[in-house]
């Protein structure tokens, strides 16, 4: 998720200070940013607070559910807009919207820390719904009219309203941010959900323009409740200028458990997208009818709902890198095992069900792994550092993807599921890496304590 230096405060299930994580001695356990800032008097609940979650959930609704429905759109686009174009070019369209939301993260951050969601809010809502009015209009086989709509402008409009959306619980909530967070994260499943649906009904019905144009009017509404209900409460630290150009912080590549990360990061956001996109394709090269294979995207969004907010609420108890690691390495798993060879409708259906479900809290839980190895006075600028890495994974991943599959064959197709396994496992090495050194370090401070050792928080 793009980060910002307040969002420390929305990863309520990754801070409970470090000393009291070192008395449990647990593993492994990751050095956490401390709470100590946290005004005494954050409302934690009520009404004004849930409030303030109903809007985050519907920005996140509004502008990532967007992104995650492109699947949609490059299968239409390969049959009915821009039948010249190959699927890598297509599937740039939409990484060219995930790179602007990940790279632009840390500057909208540090905007956010000075002058809240009154700036930030308003203007990328009208970012999002007049991109997508001006997308409504474009012109077939004219590839530039949809990189400038709906690569560029939606994609910088998700990223003013994605980070505020996360960094405006630390605000509000304390112990149950885990709750909270959760929740709004859920909202871009669910996004992920009901518009590659709505989009796939309205498009043989009332054409391509109204049917972008309604998903235009249902981002205004979504958009304007969140702008009317988001309001900061704690005081904004107003910043000089020239501190925004200091939104990425290199320090931490000096420690081995933040290199590490950041490798396991951009391995998995290289391939983490590649079923989203591709899937549908697959499945119908497979003999699946269209009324079936156009629900596969939403079943992987749905089963995201769940690992968007669980993960969080369950890694105070048994550790970011304990859910982490074997949630990626079983997504990894379940590509070669699983999508590789699957040829029958359940096979497929089965797949993206699972996929969705494992690989859906690798969003949520890195950045409460880079919480706890960060100090939270740098913490936004250390997750910049990360992002600035996805940012490119992003970038070119799909697009590369895109290539194994000019003729879509299969053997087109087997390549690049293996080619994706391959990046996750991969990632999910790295990672399992930096949990042998949490470990260690574990052991040896529960050694020079003199209490006792358990593997879970």
């Amino acid at each position: 998720m793009p980060s910002t230096s307040s969002e420390v405060e929305t990863l309520g299930a990754s801070e409970r200070g470090a000393d009291a994580h070192l008395e449990k001695s647990t593993a492994p356990p990751q050095p956490v940013a401390t709470d100590a800032a946290a005004p005494p008097d954050v409302p934690d609940g009520g009404l004004r607070a849930w409030t303030v979650v109903a809007g985050a959930t519907l920005t996140l609704f509004s502008s990532f559910g967007v992104v995650n429905s492109y699947g949609v759109f490059q299968s239409y686009y390969n049959t009915s807009r821009l039948t010249q174009e190959g699927e890598s070019v297509l599937a740039l369209l939409g990484a060219i919207q995930l790179a602007c939301l990940y790279g632009l993260g840390p500057l909208i951050g540090k905007i956010f820390d000075s002058y809240g969601c009154s700036i930030l809010m308003p203007l990328g809502s009208l970012l999002i719904v007049f991109s997508l009015m001006m997308l409504s209009i474009c012109q077939p086989d004219q590839l530039y009219q949809y990189f400038l709509s709906q690569a560029v402008l939606f994609g910088i409009g998700c990223a003013m309203v994605f980070t505020p959306a996360l960094a405006i619980l630390g605000h509000w909530f304390r112990h149950r941010r885990g709750l909270a967070l959760g929740i709004v994260a859920g909202g871009s499943s669910l996004g992920g959900v009901i518009y590659p649906i709505t989009l796939q009904r309205l498009l043989p019905r009332i054409g391509f323009g109204w049917a972008v144009r309604t998903m235009a009017f249902i981002d205004l509404a979504c958009l304007a409740f969140a702008c009317a209900t988001m309001r900061t409460r704690l005081p904004l630290r107003r910043q000089p200028a020239k501190s925004f150009l200091k939104f990425i912080d290199v320090g931490g590549f000096r420690d081995a458990r933040f290199c590490l990360a950041t490798a396991l990061a951009f391995f998995m956001f290289y391939a983490l997208f590649i079923p989203y996109f591709f899937i549908k394709q697959y499945a119908e090269l497979q003999g699946m009818r269209p009324g079936l294979s156009q629900y596969l995207l939403p079943i992987i969004n749905a089963t995201g709902i769940p690992s968007r907010i669980l993960p969080g609420l369950l890694a105070d108890r048994i550790g970011v890198l304990n859910l982490l690691i074997p949630m990626v390495l079983g997504s990894g798993v379940l590509v070669l095992a699983l999508w590789l060879p699957a040829r029958g409708d359940a096979a497929i259906i089965c797949f993206a069900a699972f996929y969705g479900l494992l690989s859906g809290g690798f969003v949520s839980l890195l950045p409460a792994y880079i919480a706890r190895i960060s100090p939270q006075s740098i913490y936004g600028a250390r997750l910049g550092s990360v992002y600035a890495f996805v940012a490119i994974a992003n970038l070119v991943g799909t697009p590369t993807a895109g290539a194994f599959v000019k003729a879509k064959t299969q053997e087109g197709f087997a390549r690049l599921i293996g080619f994706t396994g391959a990046l996750v496992i991969g990632g999910g090495c790295f990672g399992a890496v930096a949990w042998w050194l949490e470990y260690r370090k574990a052991k040896r401070e529960a050694r020079e304590k003199g209490v006792e050792w358990r593997w879970y928080t």
